[in-house]
């Protein structure tokens, strides 16, 4: 599973680097580095994952990736291998881009984390700068740096290194514009050996406007973590009110608007829904609170948050319940399968929580997503109906479910679901549909707020 380069593309390259991790961050983040000019190699210990990205299988969905992977690959400057090792000696910097999954207790696991902060200490044979890419809660920084410097006093060595944090702020589904126009990079560093370093790597994404925000480790190290609680915070925030103008007779659209037009709060996730899902926001809010926890405080504010969005996951199916009445035997369409459009990521998705509470209440289920099909089949198998295209789940159906905004959902012709729906009945979990235009065409009309 080794990689190979010549001696020569070696002296080409201004800046080797190893990405360890192959997941969505590191095969992103290698991909964008290498289409700069950046020499990288990706390490991942799963050989068959390896192997597959060897022969220029990309093992996520990201829009753009695969091109821009088999493009670096060709021009040799893509490198993938199973073993840090083969590597350590010809980069300048390891970047650690390794899952943090939360623990039984919500706090992150970072036992991936500190496997690599040990290999690193094992390998390394001059000085060498090790970023922490990977969501990580404050202080990992220095539990890694104490784990090298074990490592290395073992070895009877005195090797020179750092260790950064570089936390990621991509967006799935637009993942690499993010990378290679950033609206900032969050790096914390301890010299300016380090600083100087990754200045190198980031300036040529930034080349007109150079936004690196250098600050100190703890504080790259909750930055992270207090973006996301902050989005989220949103979410729910306008959940909430939107529960709320739903029994008030307050439009909830109108609401956003109107607050989204004072310049101190912004239009950005404001708009209601049916819960956010995916890797990010729900592991990293209970992370923070769970780091509060450890240090004696409690984020009381960030624990509603949660709370909120657990509960406003269970909403599309009380609108159900409440339609109906009893569900035994009733035939549901679902549009959406995924956290979000443009991924297949399906954890911890609104989706998959509606399902399960569908196939408990004795209902037939049918789906479609454009992506994310194939994620939904691992998790329920055959317990579902998987079908081709977004009329074919809506055939006979008492009613229809829409949860992931994707385009090809958002101008659908009611006249063709009135046709071939057994019942008139739509839920829409991200209120993309005009109220008049779906009762004009016949249809009971259901959304949040």
């Amino acid at each position: 599973m080794g990689v190979t380069r010549s001696a020569e593309r070696k002296k080409q390259a201004n800046v080797n680097i190893a990405i360890v991790g192959t997941g969505y961050v590191g095969l992103v983040s290698g991909a964008c580095f290498a289409e700069m000019g950046v020499d990288v190699t990706c390490v991942d210990i799963d050989h068959a994952k390896i192997e597959r990205l060897q022969r220029g299988e990309i093992p996520i969905y990201e829009p753009e990736l695969q091109p821009m992977v088999a493009r670096n690959m060709a021009a040799e400057r893509l490198h993938f291998t199973s073993s840090l090792a083969e590597c350590i000696d010809d980069v300048d910097v390891v970047f650690a881009a390794v899952g943090t999954p939360p623990d039984e207790d919500g706090s992150a696991d970072l036992r991936q984390v500190l496997a690599v902060a040990q290999e690193f200490g094992r390998t390394i044979k001059r000085y060498t700068l090790l970023v922490i890419k990977s969501t990580t809660p404050v202080g990992t920084a220095a539990r890694v740096k104490a784990i090298v410097e074990q490592e290395l006093k073992l070895r009877g060595e005195d090797i020179d290194f750092e260790v950064a944090s570089n936390p990621e702020f991509l967006k799935e589904g637009a993942a690499i514009k993010d990378f290679m126009s950033p609206d900032r990079v969050v790096v914390g560093v301890e010299s300016e050996r380090a600083k100087k370093v990754l200045t190198k790597l980031y300036r040529p994404f930034l080349i007109n406007n150079f936004r690196v925000l250098f600050m100190d480790i703890p504080s790259a190290e909750m930055t992270k973590y207090a973006a996301n609680a902050m989005l989220a915070t949103r979410i729910s925030f306008m959940n909430d009110v939107a529960n709320l103008c739903e029994r008030v007779g307050a439009d909830v659209n109108m609401v956003r608007k109107g607050i989204g037009a004072d310049s101190r709060i912004g239009k950005k996730f404001l708009y209601p829904g049916c819960g956010y899902g995916g890797s990010c926001f729900p592991k990293d809010v209970r992370a923070l609170i769970r780091t509060a926890e450890q240090h004696g405080y409690k984020m009381r504010v960030l624990e509603a948050v949660e709370q909120v969005n657990e509960l406003q996951k269970e909403v599309l199916f009380e609108k159900l319940s409440r339609h109906f009445g009893l569900l035994t035997g009733r035939r549901i369409a679902i549009w959406g399968l995924a956290f979000k459009p443009e991924t297949d990521d399906v954890r911890e998705a609104p989706a998959m929580r509606l399902i399960e509470r569908l196939l408990d209440a004795g209902c037939q289920v049918r789906v479609y997503d454009p992506i994310a099909m194939e994620e939904c089949r691992r998790r329920f198998a055959e317990r579902i109906t998987y079908c081709k295209d977004m009329y074919e789940a809506a055939i006979d159906a008492d009613a229809l479910m829409m949860v992931t905004e994707w385009k090809e959902f958002r101008l659908p012709s009611f006249l063709t679901l009135a046709r071939i729906m057994r019942e008139k009945v739509i839920f829409d979990g991200r209120n993309i549909y005009e109220r008049e235009e779906v009762e004009e065409a016949g249809f009971a009309y259901y959304k949040i707020g």
